[in-house]
């Protein structure tokens, strides 16, 4: 729940609402300002599933404003907003228009999958002009300079493990071992050919788990317990053949890059081969051989060191400022009268595992909105969900058709968990007015694929974004 607070000495008659956000954590945390005249602390509250992140929303007159937070008993100002010298010693600065201003400073705030009681106000982008067409190239150019000029060495942590999976092992085992170690693919090993020839990753599972429900199947329950890995890639490159000029049903390369591959090529390869992640594999021989498995990189990590070497120089990049509501990024729900719009696929809670599987498939995405019947957001299914199915052979003890999504989320979470679903902490949200820099920084969170853009106050979704879709606006 928000905080709220108002100005002193002044009706609400022409005031304008502001949200004042102190997300540096603290026991107890005010709000004083000019707009007080410095007298009255009005405390801020902590977001509901944020406990660091302090808030409240103060109605004030449009003009400038000077402000500082008392943390824990200390005067604080934050060092990421304007500030300037004063009376007050160092205090932070806002000026209001006559309108909300939705881009300023004080609005940005990371959203996470808690109670979102915003008012509409915040979302109106009408204050802020679009970026030109020169100032997005200008932005385009320097961000595909910088990736141009780094490689994917940079991205390899300094300890960690790599999962790999040997192509013998047993399809079930291998799924098994995707849910424990909380991972959603991995590399296949080929002991025989003594290099990685694909990836195992959850629409394999998916796949898997349709054919053993569809009728006239040649994969039973049985031998699903020994199939081995290399046995199913060889029943999908049949079932899903890839027919190439002489009509020959051919397989798909394993795509990875190299050490000292460019960022940007990186990218590009994920982008263009329609993966999340690939391998980063180096060899010293010339022939390839000996590869070593050095680091599994998506466009998250790419994604963060954009945001690192950008952070001080924000300026640099005009659009980086923009409400993504005002520029071509991700996909929304259509308005009604809108047509030739991609349409965007959401689910009640109560519908089937089957449809939701068949969605993700068919649709060509990673997740789906699960969302109640005024399509405020519940939860999300994604495809790396389905391995929770195999634990404890769960797959096997259910129907598709017959379990529900709702159903299918309680099987991989904590069986104290409200409602059977997450409490919302596996929704990463955002609102149409927050400014494109704020999604990039949540989006290159570790785990952070997508975030679904809501309404604010009663968290309607109003569409997706993904890291795709940053990178592929990012790069034009």
């Amino acid at each position: 729940m928000f905080g709220s607070g108002k100005a002193t000495g002044h009706d609400n008659i022409g005031m304008v609402p502001m949200r004042f956000v102190w997300p540096y954590g603290g026991r107890s945390v005010f709000l004083s300002g000019s707009f007080t005249g410095w007298t009255e602390h009005i405390p801020m509250s902590p977001m509901e599933g944020c406990p660091t992140v302090f808030q409240v929303i103060c109605s004030l007159t449009p003009g400038h404003h000077q402000y500082k937070f008392f943390v824990d008993g200390e005067w604080r100002h934050d060092d990421h907003q304007p500030s300037v010298s004063g009376n007050y010693g160092v205090v932070n600065t806002v000026f209001l228009p006559r309108e909300p201003y939705v881009d300023s400073p004080v609005l940005d705030l990371e959203l996470s999958g808690s109670n979102m009681e915003l008012d509409d106000a915040f979302s109106r982008p009408e204050a802020i002009s679009r970026v030109s067409e020169a100032d997005l190239q200008v932005s385009r150019q320097r961000i595909s300079a910088f990736l141009s000029m780094h490689t994917a060495y940079e991205l390899l942590p300094e300890s960690g493990k790599v999962i790999a999976l040997d192509v013998n092992l047993p399809v079930k085992q291998a799924f098994h071992i995707l849910h424990e170690q909380g991972v959603p693919l991995a590399p296949l090993w080929d002991f025989l050919k003594g290099q990685f020839v694909g990836v195992l990753s959850a629409l394999d599972f998916i796949l898997i788990l349709r054919e053993l429900g569809s009728h006239g199947s040649n994969l039973t329950e049985e031998e699903l317990e020994t199939h081995s890995i290399s046995a199913w890639k060889e029943g999908k490159l049949n079932l899903n053949r890839q027919i190439d000029g002489n009509g020959r049903a051919c397989s798909r390369r394993l795509i990875h890059a190299g050490p000292y591959d460019s960022l940007k090529d990186v990218a590009l390869k994920i982008l263009q081969n329609k993966v999340s992640t690939i391998p980063i594999i180096h060899s010293s021989s010339r022939d390839g051989s000996f590869p070593q498995l050095l680091h599994l990189t998506s466009l998250s990590g790419i994604l963060k060191c954009i945001c690192r070497h950008f952070k001080h120089s924000a300026s640099s990049l005009p659009v980086l400022r923009q409400p993504i509501c005002m520029i071509p990024l991700g996909t929304w729900v259509p308005k009604i009268g809108e047509s030739n719009v991609r349409p965007f696929a959401m689910l009640r809670p109560n519908a089937s595992l089957g449809d939701a599987l068949s969605l993700l498939v068919q649709a060509e995405v990673s997740s789906i909105p699960i969302v109640d019947d005024n399509d405020a957001l519940l939860d999300i299914y994604s495809r790396s969900d389905i391995t929770a199915l195999a634990k404890d052979k769960a797959y096997a003890q259910i129907h598709l058709d017959e379990i529900s999504i709702h159903q299918a989320l309680q099987l991989g979470q904590d069986a104290n968990s409200p409602y059977g679903f997450y409490n919302g902490q596996r929704c990463h949200m955002c609102l149409g007015s927050d400014p494109l820099h704020k999604v990039m920084e949540r989006l290159a969170n570790p785990g952070v694929r997508r975030l679904l853009i809501v309404e604010a106050g009663s968290k309607r979704v109003e569409g997706i974004i993904s890291l795709s879709d940053v990178f592929r606006f990012l790069l034009g």
